[in-house]
């Protein structure tokens, strides 16, 4: 039985993230989770937030075993951009983006 966490508007990028996400495809939770763990990267940190989440709605199911649980899907989509301004030189202006995305797990038995 497949089991789904989603964190929405998180302040990393899109790119950045997927690198992560792509680590830990298809791991089993124990492994995904050390070296989520162990990972020096914000992505990481946010992601094991989300598997973190995921397990406690498997285990709030009652009938799945968490011992056994897997990373069947882990996508990474864009977000809105915030657009914000910096001062530069001689009166000008350039444009920040600030780039958001959204993270979706989906743990299934193995």
């Amino acid at each position: 039985m497949e089991v789904r966490a989603v964190a929405k508007y998180l302040r990393v990028s899109r790119q950045k993230a997927s690198l992560v996400a792509d680590v830990v495809r298809g791991k089993p939770v124990d492994e995904a989770l050390y070296a989520l763990e162990m990972m020096p990267k914000k992505p990481a940190r946010l992601i094991r937030k989300v598997l973190m989440s995921a397990i406690a709605n498997a285990d709030q199911e009652g009938s799945i075993d968490v011992d056994t649980l897997y990373i069947k899907r882990i996508a990474v989509d864009q977000g809105p951009q915030l657009k914000r301004w910096r001062a530069r030189a001689m009166g000008r202006a350039c444009q920040i983006q600030h780039r958001l995305s959204h993270i979706t797990i989906v743990l299934d038995e193995a």
